[in-house]
């Protein structure tokens, strides 16, 4: 399928999250819709489309209030021939493009037109923007060899090794409290709606005594509080959440002189560890089906960008080696014994060892590597052109035929790949990443790259909202009545004064 380079434009829509127990009935927030024209009329409910060729239709119904209520308008999807001659699915921008129903969880939310004729190339990070690991045994993983390592390493005791993990309690966007051992969850303006010591609840009076009882207002930063901003940190928040239960239980079991912010530190340690080790990327390259879900549609969606005749590139943290087990299992369905080299006509440039977010920063002096794929082995490269090897007269890099259009590296920066692929412009990138600031903020801030952010949690919260589409509307018409019996009895006072 081949996208014409034609413009593209997207309402709006904020939707607010509704996380599971027990941070899942204290907070509620009304989805908010801005709508450019001036002059909108509430009398009628009004459909509003998305515009563009062979992108997601959404349809939004409003309401009286600007209230936005997630539309019913069915997702046009058929099969397509390729110019290979494969025929894949392909969606249209309207219902009437297709004949079958997109799913929810496919759909793409934007809060700023995209004119698709402007993009010249498409990058994704790979760990979960690609690769969406399971979170019921990828996190469990991590959570079990970070244990491990607080007891072999960090003198933590041995009956830890018992504890289970529920990779259901924790969500990103919470903040962890490193010296009082709390899980904070705040609104937009910082202020504390829900707080656990541990695994208990925090009473009114102790949450505003100790959130909202200052003359300078906390900015929950770094150094004393963590952001839960990653689905990597989910275990480890989790993990802090028991330390703090089983230190307030069992005094002088955890090793001296630690307290909760030195606690929050050794989790952090341990993890490093089984990263810094190879622990966790060592088993998911064992069975990378057990931790990776697969997804028949990332290659027809790749296939269709370089279609559309748009670079695509890979930029990613990981190293060239785990990178290449899991693209071989995600485009090829192949394991460790099974990996080639395959999956790399889909991409024109790939950088593993990226260090985002530092990688986004022009001024950065990190040294690019070229990676000879067959081995691994990093060759010099000047800005990206292979320098010549002592006794070597021959500086390029010998690929596979069917791959001499990709070229894979290590390290750089920014201002490396932009050279590489040709770019004048950073406003024609076009970025998908699933890290708020690591992949999303910087690269949108410091460069102007157009930007795409994966929220796998949106996918069930946009489900809840359409199913609670009619309580919600009732609510809100209660509130109206409650105001209006309000002003009522404002009225009478005011009479009878």
């Amino acid at each position: 399928m081949r996208i014409p380079k034609k413009p593209v434009s997207f309402c709006l829509s904020l939707f607010s999250p509704e996380f599971p127990r027990p941070f899942d009935s204290r907070i509620s927030f009304v989805s908010g819709f801005h709508y450019k024209t001036p002059n909108f009329s509430f009398a009628k409910p009004k459909q509003i489309h998305s515009a563009g060729v062979n992108q997601l239709h959404m349809s939004y119904k409003m309401d009286k209030g600007q209230k936005a209520v997630l539309g019913d308008q069915r997702l046009g999807s058929e099969l397509m021939e390729s110019r290979d001659g494969v025929q894949e699915p392909c969606i249209w921008s309207s219902p009437e493009g297709g004949k079958d129903e997109a799913e929810l969880g496919k759909r793409i939310f934007c809060n700023r037109s995209l004119n698709m004729r402007n993009i010249i190339a498409v990058g994704f990070d790979m760990d979960y923007t690609l690769a969406q690991y399971k979170p019921e045994t990828f996190e469990k993983l991590a959570y079990e060899g970070t244990i491990e390592k607080l007891v072999s390493n960090l003198g933590y005791p041995e009956e830890l090794l018992g504890w289970t993990f529920n990779w259901k309690y924790m969500v990103r966007g919470l903040v962890v409290d490193k010296k009082r051992g709390n899980i904070l969850k705040m609104d937009r303006h910082k202020y504390v709606k829900v707080a656990y010591h541990g695994f208990r609840e925090l009473t009114k009076e102790e949450k505003v005594g100790t959130y909202g009882n200052t003359l300078i207002r906390d900015a929950f930063d770094e150094p004393d509080y963590a952001l839960i901003d990653t689905l990597f940190s989910l275990a480890e928040a989790y993990l802090f959440s028991q330390l703090v239960d089983f230190m307030d239980k069992n005094p002088g079991r955890v090793p001296a002189r630690v307290d909760y912010a030195r606690m929050y530190k050794d989790v952090r340690s341990a993890v490093d560890m089984c990263h810094r080790d190879g622990t966790l990327k060592q088993m998911v390259a064992k069975d990378p089906k057990k931790y990776i879900n697969e997804d028949k549609s990332i290659v027809p969606l790749l296939k269709m960008l370089r279609d559309s005749r748009r670079a695509t590139f890979l930029v990613t943290n990981s190293l060239w080696d785990y990178t290449n087990i899991v693209m071989n299992f995600l485009c090829e369905s192949r394991t460790l014994d099974g990996c080639n080299f395959d999956w790399l006509q889909y991409f024109d440039v790939v950088i593993t060892g990226s260090a985002k977010p530092g990688f986004f920063h022009e001024e950065s002096n990190a040294n690019l590597f070229e990676v000879e794929p067959e081995s691994g082995k990093l060759i010099n490269t000047d800005n990206g052109t292979p320098m010549a090897q002592v006794g070597n007269t021959s500086p390029s890099i010998t690929l596979k035929k069917q791959n001499e259009r990709c070229r894979v590296f290590q390290g750089g920066t920014v201002r490396h790949l932009h050279k590489l692929l040709s770019i004048g412009s950073s406003s024609q990138v076009l970025y998908v990443g699933d890290h708020i600031y690591g992949d999303i903020l910087r690269s949108k801030k410091v460069l102007g790259w157009r930007t795409m952010l994966v929220v796998p949690e949106l996918e069930a919260e946009v489900k809840l909202l359409w199913e609670l589409r009619d309580s919600r509307k009732a609510l809100q018409l209660m509130r109206s009545d409650r105001d209006h019996i309000e002003d009522q009895i404002h009225r009478l006072r005011w009479s009878l004064e």
